[in-house]
């Protein structure tokens, strides 16, 4: 699996900016104006709290977001995988996190038989 998800460090992440969308982990994507947003912002709030993966998929597979969707906040290693298969494009790592040790990750999981939000056929229907 080639890694498409962009690892920031926390000093590099700006979190404002003209055309970018903070979106709070309790709300519905479906009810905010996407007009004139190219980057919005998904906060997990907590390691365990995976509110941000469902509104991720939402904004990639249902309205049909094509900008970038980063994720902030409690970001872990363990969930980078995750995200880049929900739809997220960007992760700002938590400052304890290992950039390497990330990296890694995607190399473990070569494939998946299941579609996501970014390959949405299963793995048989996919070209070869």
């Amino acid at each position: 699996m080639t890694m498409n998800l962009q690892l920031i460090a926390p000093q590099d992440h700006q979190a404002e900016g003209a055309g970018v969308l903070a979106l709070a982990n309790d709300a519905d994507p479906r009810e905010v104006s996407l007009e004139g947003v190219h980057r919005i912002d998904l906060h997990f709030p907590k390691f365990a709290d995976g509110r941000a993966f469902s509104q991720a998929f939402l904004l990639r597979r249902r309205l049909g977001f094509t900008g970038e969707i980063r994720a902030t906040g409690e970001v872990l290693v363990d969930q980078l995988v995750q995200m880049e298969r929900t739809g997220f494009s960007s992760a700002v790592l938590r400052a304890d996190q290992d950039l390497a040790a990330a990296q890694r990750q995607f190399a473990r999981y070569a494939a998946f038989y299941q579609g996501d939000a970014v390959n949405v056929h299963p793995f048989f229907k996919r070209a070869a």
